[in-house]
């Protein structure tokens, strides 16, 4: 795993945006704070458990799996990987 150092959320997101079109097809435009990733940005189930293996990977941290499944848009995902990155 290759653990990054703490980011901003600004910085968060862009990597959010890269990690999405990367890995599901998004287009970067569509990736903005109040976007809902279920309803909006068309994930599934399926998709999420693959978003937290790459946010894992990404992190070099284990992701909290109880949490996770309470984000709903992609800002609340920029909130909690920001946490994550800073120990919390």
């Amino acid at each position: 795993m290759s653990q990054l150092a703490p980011m901003d959320r600004d910085a968060i997101l862009a990597k959010v945006r890269e990690i999405l079109a990367k890995q599901f097809e998004i287009p970067p435009e569509k990736v903005v704070p109040e976007a809902q990733l279920y309803t909006d940005l068309g994930l599934d189930s399926i998709d999420a458990v693959d978003l937290v293996v790459t946010l894992q990977d990404m992190a070099g941290r284990k992701v909290d799996a109880d949490r996770f499944r309470t984000i709903r848009s992609v800002d609340q995902l920029v909130d909690a990987i920001h946490d994550l990155l800073n120990g919390k």
